[in-house]
């Protein structure tokens, strides 16, 4: 992006070039290997983290006398807000510093409020908990990827994503499964306590595993993370995908709040059967997703193609289908597996989300670039669906409504077709932008 506004593609098409005195030297072999090994533990304890209120959340609803819309407060507007306070000076360490000490100190923050979480009286304790893992996880993806991005060669960097990504489905599946079946066992205090005790070891293997990472420069960097931000948005690829990003935190955030709650009111699943069922599948998905992902990515990349999120454009209109069907069919077998599209698109996704990011917005500017990502698609849509799906289904349940939480769930399929067709607009806008997708 020049002084005028206007789009130089070199540094996003090159993938290697638009930085000044930088490192060129890749990670190879296991090398490589180690650091994505490590960085996939920091992203499954960072979600493992951050889900296991979702399926305590009856226990902790009944502890500590909370409504469904405290509920979403909580895993909502508490998480969110951190992150857009946070995410974009994180960022901004990440891609001119150290990110490898960002993430060190992100992981040992955010490890030690989850165990304070388990130490909550009421809703503005466990609120303030909840804020303090995401002032933490706030720079967790930013400096991941700014790791990926200097360790990592440019055609292997959407698997490389994948395999970072993978980190998510599989600690939503080990949060929803070991969670409920621990919280049953032995209570939610103990599980957030023993899980954020033993979070913090990932940040220092992920540390070591780096190595070293000099300050890297870029040719007329902006004075600070806000002009950078603003540059980057003020791109038209790069917005789209900041609109396709909102509409996907829309579409996630309600689905991963309240699904295993409606198994257990629907279909009176116990917490553990519910975790088990919803959390398996979506770690199995999840991980299937996002390799899947990252290969598709990396081969549309290679093979310039013109249209790099057509695929998960596809996958967005199928969940939103199917997960209708999900919401009112009375046979509970059917009903989760008609959940599963849903659980692979949110997992599919991701890599193209921040791979194209990561091009569109160039060398030097990949921690900026996931920051704006992260804030979009985990600051509106989770602060509000959350809340929105609580407020309609205690309004449907003092209304007397049947299956209220089914019709507050509508919020997700709505959702999947708004991010469908940003996805298909911000594809057409790349493919105009970036003469390395024609």
């Amino acid at each position: 992006m020049d002084r005028a506004g206007t789009w130089d593609a070199t540094p996003a098409v090159a993938g290697d070039t638009g930085a000044v005195g930088e490192d060129r030297s890749f990670f190879v072999g296991r090398q490589a290997a180690f650091l994505l090994a490590s960085l996939f533990l920091v992203s499954v304890f960072a979600q493992i983290d951050r889900i296991l209120p979702f399926i305590l959340a009856e226990a902790i609803k009944a502890e500590l006398l909370l409504s469904d819309t405290q509920v979403g407060l909580v895993t909502g507007i508490a998480f969110a807000a951190c992150y857009a306070l946070l995410s974009l000076p994180m960022a901004r360490l990440s891609d001119q510093g150290s990110p490898r000490a960002v993430l060190l100190v992100c992981s040992i923050v955010w490890s030690a409020m989850t165990a304070l979480g388990g130490l909550a009286t009421g809703f503005a304790t466990l609120a303030a908990s909840r804020f303090g893992v995401a002032l933490g996880e706030s720079g967790a993806v930013p400096a991941s990827h700014a790791l990926i991005a200097r360790k990592i060669r440019p055609e292997h960097r959407g698997l490389a994503l994948g395999v970072f990504s993978m980190g998510i489905p599989l600690g939503t599946m080990v949060g929803f499964a070991a969670g409920g079946a621990l919280g049953e066992a032995y209570g939610w205090r103990p599980v957030l306590i023993g899980v954020g005790t033993f979070g913090a070891s990932v940040g220092i293997l992920a540390f070591l595993a780096a190595g070293p990472t000099p300050r890297r420069e870029r040719r007329q960097e902006s004075s600070s993370f806000i002009s950078t931000s603003w540059a980057l948005l003020a791109m038209p690829a790069f917005r789209s995908l900041f609109v396709a990003a909102i509409s996907i935190g829309f579409a996630a955030a309600p689905f991963y709040a309240f699904a295993a709650t409606f198994l257990i009111r629907t279909h009176a699943l116990s917490a553990t059967q519910a975790g088990l069922a919803f959390g398996l599948l979506q770690g199995g998905l999840g991980i299937a997703g996002t390799l899947l992902g990252g290969r598709r990515f990396d081969a549309a990349v290679r093979s310039s193609s013109r249209s790099l999120l057509r695929a998960p454009a596809t996958a967005f209109l199928v969940a939103a289908v199917t997960t209708v069907a999900a919401l009112f069919v009375p046979i509970r077998a059917l009903s989760i597996a008609l959940m599963m599209p849903a659980m692979f698109a949110f997992a599919f996704t991701l890599p193209f989300a921040f791979g194209a990011a990561h091009r569109v917005a160039g060398v030097g500017r990949e921690g900026i670039a996931s920051s704006l990502a992260m804030i979009a698609s985990g600051l509106v849509g989770p602060a509000l669906g959350p809340l929105i799906v609580g407020v309609i289904s205690d309004g449907a349940a003092d209304a007397g409504v049947d299956n209220g939480l089914s019709w507050a769930l509508l919020l997700v399929p709505i959702a999947c077709v708004v991010t469908a067709i940003t996805y298909f607009h911000a594809d057409r806008r790349i493919s105009a932008l970036l003469p390395s997708t024609r």
